[in-house]
């Protein structure tokens, strides 16, 4: 076997018009990467997360880019081509050598791959990418709606925690490779049970290769040992060689906190004949095996009490290899507003990030990118699932022929691709797409065919239209609701869900991250038209959001200082956060999922519902999720966070337990810590005794009044005699007010 990879050295001219009208020409290029970066690099503006420079931007929306390599053809042995391989250019484009038309293509996420052999000179070859405009189905608003009728990210054309910047470009891995006549373009992977214990399976598996493509298929399949367990050798037919093979004894999959992620490498390798040892091409990618389910959860079908039965309350509750799992995670988001400069080190970071938070899932948000390969491997790897969602998102989605043309193809690779990967264990339409501002419903047709595409390649992994369905629960996603005066406590209690798969509560910055985005002169105190705004401050979703300025006034009085407006910004949402955590785990089985809107950022906003900052920097809620999440843990279902001296604390002491191990928290004592003192008072204990596998104890109720003399946070501790890895710690905040706060509207309403 012999291939070579040649990396190219691009240069990016822009194009006034499609004639070819040329504004700037020959300007160095990061591929991947976008061109727009190129053109701030080039005209050297500052970073664009600075103030309001994103801004310069937007007027290159609607030029057309023309990426240009030349090169000298490679020396080529008898059996050998050229090929081009670009996983990703955004969005629709042209591919041109030495003035003869390849390909013609609109959407990001089919990968490219083009014999270039017959049209190879000998010297001085030019190969071009036509890059068009940023697709819009109207130029009114710029708004998310242009995106209606492209399979692009509706994000970047504006959201209340991402700027309206829309890339272009090679985003993603582009070169020249020198491989043999008979070569592997893709292989996927089918499997079945044969057997109620998920001992053995029928692999099915799809190879792909080269036209001229004659010779063998050796396949073999190698444990996490390095150890051969299975193989065989199938003869190429045409295009496209399927064959099945029975395995015995497999390891499953599973998320990590269940069980090993385990996982096998499936090698192919092909030879001119069927006792040749002449390899001519390889492909290795790892596999796992794991059964996924979606059921009813506990008392769904009780809903609605009369028939017909059609509607009830969708399943949501997810079975890996048959075992209920209760399903806690966050909405991940694309990590860099240009995709083209993500690298393997983002996921890397990302994802142990998600592991320290004991997170078993990840719901890749429908309004963003499907990921690089690379994010899949790590979550492979690391025992994360992926709920994975097609690129729509809050639009109507138009059902024309050219539109939904488009989704087949991109759909259609998307689920190649993914379909491999044991994490990925639920497709999803997109996001909020069953609501007003949408409008689809399940007979839109784009949902129909993601529905179908699905069926045809993915048959064993559920699929549902969109989220949230009915039963779901997205938002709220403020501590106090302004107009109802609820508290996070209140309405969550409340709730029945039988899953909260978004829900938010916002937190400015840090203080070293806002000084690195805003200027100085507008650092404090922050207002309205400023950066701040820009940075999705002020006016981001509904009034001010997300720094919520309002409401922190109301608990904690006039805020004089930046230190203060973070540190008191971070606790609210560090606490409601981890409260809307545990609520959820609480009502389990009939909830049987809890993910928080939403878990990183594509660039450093100056406030945000994220838990950890752009790029990677967790913020106080990180930890306290974390907390929230352990498999077992000590758990206090409160009432109220801001408390009055005349006014008792409330609080009810749980065991939440999502392992499937036995649990014995031995004698819990539950204490309370008043400001700046280590004298604690003990308010009550109890002895739960063990709790079984999967199962939550409900235990005693605390009503003590809360009569101190000094206000500030008192620390409600919950402290196990056997296990200090389930004690818990909730704030509670004692507010003494004065007469001259009373009488001040807007400060203290309580």
């Amino acid at each position: 076997m012999n291939t070579e990879r040649i990396d190219l050295d691009w240069r990016l001219s822009i194009l006034e018009n499609l004639q070819g009208q040329v504004e700037i020409e020959n300007i160095p290029t990061r591929v991947p990467g976008a061109v727009q970066l190129d053109i701030a690099a080039h005209k050297e503006w500052g970073p664009y997360a600075f103030g309001e420079n994103w801004k310069q931007y937007l007027e290159y929306e609607d030029k057309y880019y023309r990426y240009s390599a030349q090169f000298d053809k490679p020396s080529l042995s008898p059996g050998q081509t050229l090929a081009f391989i670009s996983k990703g250019i955004d969005y629709e484009y042209e591919i041109i050598l030495n003035e003869h038309r390849l390909l013609r293509h609109e959407g990001m996420f089919s990968f490219v791959d083009i014999d270039l052999t017959p049209h190879l000179k000998e010297e001085g070859n030019l190969l071009e990418i036509l890059v068009y405009p940023v697709p819009k189905s109207h130029n009114g608003e710029a708004d998310r709606t242009q995106a209606d009728a492209c399979v692009k990210p509706a994000v970047s054309y504006s959201w209340d925690w991402h700027p309206r910047l829309v890339p272009l470009g090679i985003w993603d891995d582009t070169f020249l490779l020198v491989r043999s006549e008979q070569a592997i373009l893709a292989a996927d992977h089918s499997y079945s049970f044969l057997d109620e214990a998920l001992t053995e399976i029928k692999l099915t598996i799809g190879v792909e290769t080269t036209e001229k493509s004659t010779g063998y298929i050796q396949w073999s399949l190698i444990d996490n040992e390095g150890k051969t367990v299975a193989g065989a050798r199938h003869k190429v037919t045409g295009d496209r060689s399927v064959f099945s093979e029975t395995i015995k004894d497999v390891n499953l999959w599973w998320p990590h906190d269940h069980g090993t992620p385990y996982l096998y490498t499936s090698r192919l390798q092909v030879f001119e004949g069927e006792d040749s040892v002449n390899c001519l091409d390889k492909h290795e990618q790892k596999i796992g095996f794991r059964k996924t389910e979606l059921l009813m959860n506990a008392g769904a079908w009780d809903e609605p009490s009369t028939f017909p039965k059609s509607r009830s309350m969708p399943p949501i509750s997810l079975t890996i290899n048959n075992k209920a799992i209760f399903a806690k995670g966050s909405n991940f988001v694309n990590p860099e507003i240009f995709p083209g400069i993500i690298t393997d080190q983002t996921y890397q970071s990302l994802i142990e990030l998600a592991m320290e938070a004991n997170f078993n899932i990840l719901r890749i948000w429908g309004g963003g990118i499907i990921n690089k390969q690379k994010f899949h491997e790590l979550c492979d790897e690391m025992g994360v699932m992926v709920w994975q969602e097609f690129p729509l998102a809050c639009n109507n989605y138009v059902s024309t022929e050219h539109y939904l043309s488009v989704l087949r193809q991109e759909a259609t690779a998307i689920i190649r691709r993914l379909k491999g990967h044991p994490s990925t264990i639920l497709w999803c339409g997109g996001n909020e797409l069953f609501n007003s501002w949408s409008g689809m419903t399940d007979q839109s047709l784009a949902l129909r065919l993601l529905n179908s595409l699905c069926l045809e390649y993915d048959p064993h992994t559920p699929f549902i239209p969109t989220s949230p369905v009915a039963g779901m629960g997205h938002g709220h996603y403020v501590f106090r609701d302004d107009g109802t005066g609820q508290e996070v406590y209140e309405w969550m209690n409340k709730s029945q869900n039988t899953a909260y798969t978004e829900f938010g509560i916002s937190s400015p910055s840090p203080v070293a991250l806002l000084q690195s985005i805003i200027p100085e002169g507008e650092l404090w105190p922050p207002k309205k038209g400023t950066s701040w705004e820009s940075h999705h401050a002020f006016n981001a979703w509904i009034g001010d959001t997300w720094l919520r300025m309002d409401m922190l006034t109301h608990y904690f009085g006039e805020i004089e200082r930046l230190n203060d407006l973070v540190e008191n910004g971070q606790l609210i949402q560090a606490e409601g956060l981890k409260y809307i955590y545990e609520e959820a785990r609480r009502q389990k089985p009939y909830c049987s999922m809890v993910l928080n809107w939403c878990y990183n950022e594509p660039w450093p906003t100056a406030a945000n519902c994220s838990i950890i900052n752009y790029p990677n920097h967790p913020k106080k809620a990180f930890y306290e999720v974390s907390k929230a999440c352990r498999p077992a843990l000590l758990s206090a279902r409160l009432f109220q966070f801001m408390h009055r001296p005349d006014e008792n604390l409330k609080a009810g002491i749980w065991v939440l337990n999502d392992s499937y191990d036995y649990v014995s928290a031995g004698e819990v004592t539950v204490y309370l810590q008043p400001p700046d003192s280590g004298q604690r008072t003990k308010l009550l204990t109890w002895l739960p005794g063990e709790c079984e596998p999967n199962t939550n104890v409900q235990g005693p109720m605390i009503n003590v009044p809360m009569s101190f003399e000094n206000d500030g946070f008192y620390t409600l501790i919950l402290e196990s005699s056997l296990q200090p890895g389930m004690n818990s710690q909730y704030v509670i905040y004692l507010r003494i007010v004065t007469p001259d706060e009373v009488e001040r509207p807007g400060v203290l309403n309580i």
